[in-house]
């Protein structure tokens, strides 16, 4: 593969998912170099690798010389696509960017068809048969746990923003301690220092999160959608993200497809990237793709508890 232009900045994370289907990634910088540069580079490259795939990843208008030859080499089997397909092909995600002027995308993302709801719907109720007795035991549990750890509320509610900007009532297993937001709202870190040990667990486990299954009940959340923020965040992501308000087309769910592909993380970098992922699954909402990411999301829980446990 070989990245022409620097409009995309792929994280480690990203190139490290693209080499497992590309042996060799290479990028040459449009930006510092010109056309003719450019393509003495790319055939030196496709001399020497395997490259049969050129992502166009610019934001300049390429000359006809340019795109001529790009065109001549799918003759030679070597196809180019832009960066927006490679994102939504190969990373499951939509770009967006800050400078975007092309909306024609936002056609394709449009609320669940009647059928795809109820198809939901029926997932959801599944889920709520299949997760009432573990729920049961985690609230048990977490109440022994905290009255030992953090006496005080065994739950937590706090006011989301859901389908049409609408706020609900979001409840969670309490894993911090009382009073955590006493100097103002402020995101959740990576070992946050405002948790308690149990409440550690719970919250990397994503056990914290089991009670909102009364609001997947009340028809206020699915099991999977996009992530719900706090009305104080959407106002702020919405000033400088592009599109930030098109995920609330949909209600919001437990888990998504963010929640699984992307590293835990907060504030509008992390909100950007996480809403492209969103957009991706609005899109491209499937059966298939529902099922899977709820699997996906019990392998990862599984995997956190076990560590977790191993650890304590």
């Amino acid at each position: 593969m070989i990245i022409l232009g620097d409009r995309y900045i792929f994280s480690k994370l990203e190139l490290t998912q693209l080499q497992k289907k590309f042996t060799t990634i290479n990028h040459i910088s449009y930006r510092t170099t010109s056309a003719k540069k450019s393509m003495i580079k790319i055939e030196e490259l496709i001399a020497s690798t395997n490259t049969r795939i050129i992502i166009l990843n610019t934001k300049a208008t390429l000359p006809p010389k340019l795109l001529t030859y790009l065109t001549k080499l799918e003759i030679r089997g070597i196809k180019y696509i832009t960066v927006e397909h490679c994102l939504e092909k190969y990373l499951h995600k939509c770009f967006i960017t800050k400078e975007s002027r092309d909306m024609a995308f936002l056609e394709d993302i449009r609320p669940y068809s009647s059928f795809q709801y109820l198809q939901k719907r029926v997932v959801d109720i599944i889920g709520l048969i299949m997760l009432s007795i573990p729920t049961l035991i985690a609230i048990i549990y977490s109440k022994y746990r905290i009255d030992k750890e953090s006496p005080g509320e065994l739950f937590f509610r706090q006011f989301r923003v859901g389908m049409g900007e609408h706020q609900f009532c979001c409840i969670k297993l309490r894993s911090m301690h009382p009073n955590a937001e006493k100097h103002g709202a402020q995101f959740a870190c990576k070992d946050d220092p405002r948790t308690f040990p149990w409440g550690k667990i719970i919250r990397h486990t994503k056990i914290d999160e089991l009670l909102q299954l009364w609001n997947v009940l009340k028809g206020e959340m699915h099991l999977v959608g996009p992530r719900p923020e706090r009305r104080i965040w959407t106002q702020e992501f919405e000033k400088s993200i592009p599109f930030y308000s098109k995920r609330h087309i949909v209600s919001p769910g437990i888990t998504g497809l963010a929640q699984i592909e992307y590293h835990y993380g907060a504030g509008e970098l992390d909100a950007e990237q996480k809403l492209m992922y969103d957009l991706f699954y609005i899109k491209n909402w499937s059966l298939k793709l529902e099922l899977k990411i709820i699997w996906k999301t019990v392998l990862f829980i599984l995997g956190k508890r076990k560590k977790h446990l191993l650890n304590f």
